[in-house]
């Protein structure tokens, strides 16, 4: 690194996803030198990662106005804005296109392993904040980097660190062992290989969120067709009256459609629910998988495992930087209590920027999913305000930052799609799709609502 006046040295951004490049065209709008790390060999490599899925929410709702100034000039045409993308749609017609526009600007096969103040470790007070940063980067063929940088925005999401099968929020006794036998994303059953991993078997899936929905949903689908078939859904509280979300009365009607498609799969015998099950071990036996429950329960045997509980921020390679992080939900402590899910849904999070995103040490941000740590109500609209926000901070308009730019629409923008295999959903029919499940809005696989982890 070289030795460059802090104003002169890029705004380094972790991630070429939604937030991360929404970001990029807010500091180019500045004025501002963005450089986005991408650790994956393409603009937006989490979202490809569930591809089939569609959003629940449409494309007015999941592109960024700065982004689309930016892209403008290019002849980029903007989706119709009724309709809802899938993940693949999302990257191929809006994210690599943006990253494109941006060129340069935008590096992949570059993980970051580390961000720190250029010559302090944590504990080092003196001149500290005069300090710029230095990042840490390691390139797809081993070489390693350091690069200067004015300001941090880590945008790298929770896509790549899913929750383990354990109830104790570790991997349960065995997990690893199985791997191969073990999934932490939806399965994609149009995929001819994937589906004859499914078909005729005994899958238990592991969640109570919007991506158990959905599998359970798809796999309902694949019984009726594929004799043998079926779900051990694994539920570590009881059967309640919110269990399959809100219904037919849900604020969201899609979200609330998803719901209906697990528990019709219950009702129809496709599917079977284990309630009150903690898992503390998973055992061969007989060439199939068993469960054992921290309460000495043991069930039938499975011949694969779906575990959807949810998403967790990597958080290893900040250690050298002082985060002001809540307790439970590894989230900025100020914003914490805003999108805890005990309390909000995706609706009800309102909009937010830099006062709720600074953490002791200036000039880093914690921004989208990565923001929210554990919560599951992640939406891509609040992405891109809080770079909106953060940017304007870092460029000295702390007016801007501090004023709230987003109105969310009153039934949240959770609306629209989920199920890929709906043709309706894609239109946005009162009947199609379902409103979260793991993406930067959550999407719908299990994974993003929005994005894999939203509503």
């Amino acid at each position: 690194m070289t030795s460059v006046p802090a104003d002169q040295l890029p705004v380094v951004v972790i991630g070429a996803g939604p937030v991360g490049l929404a970001a990029a065209a807010h500091l180019v709008a500045r004025g501002l030198d963005p450089l986005v790390l991408e650790a994956g060999p393409s603009a937006g490599t989490a979202v490809r990662d569930w591809a089939h899925v569609r959003l629940f929410s449409p494309w007015a709702e999941v592109t960024d106005p700065a982004a689309e100034k930016l892209l403008a000039p290019t002849g980029w045409s903007r989706p119709d804005g009724a309709a809802y993308p899938t993940g693949g749609d999302w990257a191929e017609q809006y994210l690599q296109p943006l990253a494109d526009t941006l060129g340069e600007r935008v590096r992949y096969g570059a993980t970051v392993t580390g961000v720190a103040r250029a010559g302090r470790d944590r504990i080092v007070d003196a001149d500290r904040d005069r300090q710029p940063f230095t990042v840490h980067v390691r390139s797809a063929d081993g070489r390693e980097e350091r690069i200067g940088a004015r300001a941090v925005i880590d945008a790298s999401g929770t896509w790549s660190v899913p929750g383990p099968m354990g109830a104790d929020g570790l991997p349960a006794l065995g997990e690893k062992a199985v791997a191969d036998r073990v999934s932490y994303r939806v399965p994609d059953l149009r995929d001819p290989a994937v589906r004859a991993r499914y078909a005729g078997r005994r899958t238990a899936v592991i969640g109570s969120g919007a991506s158990a929905f959905t599998a359970l949903a798809h796999l309902a689908d694949l019984a009726r067709e594929e004799p043998g078939t079926h779900a051990v859904w694994i539920l570590r509280r009881g059967i309640g009256t919110n269990t399959f979300g809100g219904g037919e009365a849900d604020q969201l009607p899609a979200r609330g459609a998803l719901g209906l498609r697990a528990k019709a799969a219950v009702e129809a015998g496709h599917a079977s629910a284990v309630t009150g099950f903690r898992t503390r071990a998973v055992e061969h036996e007989g060439g199939r998988l068993v469960l054992a429950a921290e309460d000495g329960r043991r069930l039938d045997p499975v011949d694969e495992v779906v575990v959807l509980t949810g998403f967790r921020p990597d958080l290893s390679f900040l250690s050298e930087v002082r985060l002001g992080l809540d307790e439970r939900l590894q989230a900025p402590a100020a914003l914490a209590p805003l999108i805890d899910p005990n309390v909000h849904s995706c609706g009800t999070v309102y909009p937010h920027g830099v006062k709720e995103l600074s953490h002791p040490e200036q000039d880093v941000y914690l921004v989208g999913m990565k923001s929210y740590g554990r919560a599951p109500t992640f939406l891509a609209m609040t992405g891109y305000e809080q770079v909106r926000s953060v940017v304007a901070a870092i460029a000295g308009d702390r007016e801007a930052a501090e004023r709230v730019e987003l109105t969310l629409p009153e039934t949240g923008v959770c609306g629209g799609a989920g199920l890929y295999d709906d043709p309706g959903a894609a239109r946005g029919d009162e009947a199609g799709g379902c409103c979260g499940a793991p993406a930067t809005l959550r999407i719908g696989i299990g994974a993003p609502a929005d994005s894999p982890g939203g509503c």
